[in-house]
């Protein structure tokens, strides 16, 4: 009788173990389940479209200078009048003049008594001119061609023109469906390598909007909408992670 009770207590001992160990497995293969259900895949998608800048904004400026106040402002309304029929002849409408700004010339002088003394020595005024065109030939022919004015005798100073693409708004849009479709298919390359297949989209975040010249390689993290050339390159990319099956 005392014999069988050893043998009673392993018996019993060896099913607790048993069933622990079938308990282990379970708890285990459960979580591997839910570790293989919550895996996802992380990728990055982007998509490029070339473009060509639909309005185009030129700048220049031209000032007069004169003794007096009123001879400064005939010189320079009729250096206006020139810069005026310099872009009508150039079929250039759409051009506003922005209002004159006046500086006093100063001069000095020592006086007997050592002091130094100022007194207005004439008047410089300056003015700008804006266009608006989206025609980028004609303006860059316009650019070339304002020479013509310092040679008539206008002091006038030209600012390189800006390139703007206004349809930015609509492409993003456009582009980062295009990139997101690119993050999928870059995901779906990648999981098949480990035999593995994308289930759906958990999460989209949109990274910077670049418009950069074309052929241009410059980033930033902030994103670049760049006004200094015609032919550009817009680039939009997606962060993106897939759920696994």
């Amino acid at each position: 009788m005392t014999e069988a009770r050893p043998h009673l207590l392993g018996l019993l001992a060896g099913l607790f173990l048993a069933a622990g160990l079938v308990c282990s497995a379970m708890l285990v293969t459960r979580a591997w389940l839910n570790i293989a259900e919550s895996q996802t895949i992380v990728v990055t998608g982007s998509a490029r479209k070339d473009v060509q800048a639909d309005l185009i904004i030129w700048r220049g400026g031209f000032s007069a200078e004169a003794a007096t106040l009123l001879d400064a402002q005939r010189k320079l309304k009729a250096d206006g009048a020139k810069v005026g029929a310099f872009l009508d002849g150039h079929g250039m409408t759409n051009y506003v003049f922005t209002p004159i700004t006046i500086q006093e010339l100063q001069a000095t002088s020592k006086s007997d008594g050592g002091w130094v003394q100022h007194k207005t020595a004439g008047y410089r005024l300056t003015q700008s001119v804006q266009l608006q065109s989206g025609n980028a030939e004609a303006t860059a022919r316009l650019d070339r061609d304002s020479s013509a004015l310092v040679e008539a005798g206008v002091l006038f100073t030209p600012t390189p023109p800006e390139y703007i693409y206004t349809k930015a708004g609509e492409a993003k849009v456009e582009m980062l469906a295009e990139a997101t479709r690119d993050a999928r298919a870059r995901a779906e390359q990648i999981a098949a390598q480990g035999g593995r297949a994308i289930a759906q989209l958990r999460t989209a975040k949109m990274g910077v909007f670049q418009i950069t010249p074309q052929h241009s390689v410059q980033t930033s993290w902030e994103g670049i909408n760049d006004t200094s050339a015609f032919e550009k390159t817009v680039t939009a990319v997606v962060s993106a992670s897939f759920s696994l099956k």
